[in-house]
C-alpha cells in the first residue's frame, strides 16, 4: 500500500488517499476515478512529498527510555543554563515583559490566578512539565 498527499486543482483542497500501488494511482487517475472530499472535483495530481524511507536500525526499543533520556537533557539543560525564582516566577517574567528588568532565562512556581494574569497581559510563559523541571536549588541558609 502507497499512501499519497493529494491536492484538487479546482479548490486546492490537500488531501490523503491509500492505493494498492503506483500505477493503481495513475490508473484510478486516468479513468477519473479520483475526486476531492470538499467539493468533488476530479482534477486530482499528487503533492510533492518526502519518501518514507525505513532505515536499517531497529526502531527505539522503549519509548519511555527515550522520553526519559530527552527529559534528563531537558533538565540539565534549564538547571545550568535557567535562575530558578521561585514563587517570584510571576513578577520577574512581568518585569522582563515591561523591560524594567534585563531579560534572562528564568524557571519557577506560580498561581492559577499569576498564570491566567500573565496570559491576559501578553507575557510569554508556560508551565514546565514536571518530567522536565530540575531539582528546586536548595536555599542557602546563614552560619552563624
Amino acid at each position: 500500500m502507497i499512501r499519497y498527499a493529494l491536492i484538487c486543482d479546482d479548490c486546492e483542497e490537500g488531501f490523503e488517499a491509500w492505493f494498492a500501488s503506483s500505477s493503481a494511482f495513475d490508473d484510478q487517475s486516468a479513468q477519473g476515478l479520483l475526486s476531492c472530499p470538499k467539493c468533488s472535483g476530479t482534477h486530482v495530481r499528487k503533492q510533492i512529498m518526502a519518501p518514507s524511507v525505513r532505515g536499517t536500525k531497529a526502531r527505539a526499543a522503549d519509548p519511555e527510555a527515550a522520553f526519559g533520556k530527552l527529559a534528563a537533557q531537558a533538565r540539565q539543560h534549564i538547571s545550568e543554563n535557567f535562575d530558578y525564582v521561585g514563587d517570584g516566577f510571576a513578577s520577574e517574567a512581568r518585569a522582563m515583559y515591561y523591560d524594567e528588568i534585563d531579560h534572562r532565562p528564568i524557571w519557577g512556581e506560580t498561581s492559577q490566578k499569576e498564570r491566567k494574569e500573565l496570559a491576559d497581559e501578553g507575557v510569554p510563559a508556560a508551565p514546565l512539565p514536571d518530567a522536565f523541571a530540575p531539582e528546586k536549588p536548595k536555599p542557602k541558609t546563614k552560619l552563624n
